[in-house]
């Protein structure tokens, strides 16, 4: 259903916030099931984590991993960590993107000094908390959500340290709307990712999957040579490829040799691999879905 990107300067009150949603999310009245990712979860050390650029590296390559894992059309994922990176909160919207679900991003906007204190507080209660190197390098590393970008839109902001965190907050309220909404053809508030050839992608790793997708392709390209040999140079005008499959738009006659290169293309883009998405079917069916959609896109109709 969604993935949840909560992030903030360290001790900036990200976990409360990531539990209070959960709980408003979970009260709701959709009763979606949700779950929380943090570094605890992972049985993963705060300070041993960040202690050098290639522990932090790995970090961040493990919380991916089980979002990428976790991603479903039927949960809500929230990832706890302090998703400081720009380069990182786009990687993550990109897995939303391959798994089809909507996105957002929660941030708990606190100033360095009050984040600076609740870390002091908590290394004096023994509670979990940075070593001071490391909050301070942490803190200088920070890069802000802008939601003018779209890897941290839509944008919901908390101010802990002014406001509290309760699950009554409004950007928590804010939230649970945008994650519940129902969704139809006229709703424009909520955005639903959608996959792309590049997010989809890694994909048909078996050999007959390979067999399929040359198949198909074929199939198609053969349909197009001959609807244009019938409309004698004429524009296509939605061609119906076959039952459940999208129509065809071409508003200007197509050379085979157009077509074969746009075919080889499509082959080597859908057969490389890819660390997001999961693999599609491998059936003749939805490559040929497939095919259609980058055809359609490649000559504008879509």
């Amino acid at each position: 259903m969604a993935l949840v990107v909560i992030c903030g300067q360290p001790c900036s009150g990200k976990s409360i916030a990531a539990s209070c949603l959960a709980e408003a999310l979970q009260e709701s009245e959709s009763k979606p099931s949700v779950k929380i990712i943090d570094e605890s979860s992972l049985h993963l050390n705060r300070n041993q984590s960040y202690v050098d650029m290639v522990a932090e590296k790995n970090l961040r390559g493990v919380l991916r991993s089980q979002v990428d894992r976790s991603l479903s059309r039927d949960s809500i994922i929230i990832l706890d960590s302090l998703n400081s990176i720009k380069g990182y909160r786009y990687e993550l919207w990109c897995l939303a993107r391959a798994a089809g679900t909507r996105y957002c991003v929660l941030h708990c906007d606190v100033e360095e000094s009050t984040c600076r204190k609740w870390n002091q507080e908590r290394s004096e209660k023994s509670d979990s908390s940075y070593d001071d190197k490391i909050f301070e390098d942490l803190v200088r590393r920070f890069e802000r959500p802008d939601s003018r970008n779209r890897w941290d839109s839509p944008l919901f902001e908390l101010w802990p340290s002014r406001d509290g965190i309760e699950k009554s907050s409004s950007a928590i309220v804010d939230a649970v709307t945008y994650l519940t909404k129902k969704v139809d053809s006229k709703t424009r508030d909520v955005k639903v990712l959608q996959p792309t050839i590049a997010t989809q992608g890694a994909w048909l790793t078996e050999a007959n999957s390979l067999y399929e997708l040359d198949r198909a392709t074929q199939e198609i390209t053969n349909m197009i040579v001959d609807a244009q040999s019938r409309a004698i140079g004429g524009p296509l005008n939605g061609v119906s490829l076959g039952p459940g499959l999208p129509n065809l738009t071409i508003s200007r006659p197509v050379s085979l040799p157009e077509l074969r290169r746009l075919r080889r293309t499509f082959i080597k883009l859908t057969g490389q691999s890819s660390l997001s998405g999961p693999p599609p079917p491998s059936d003749a069916d939805s490559a040929k879905r497939l095919f259609v959609d980058y055809l359609n896109r490649e000559f504008g109709t879509s």
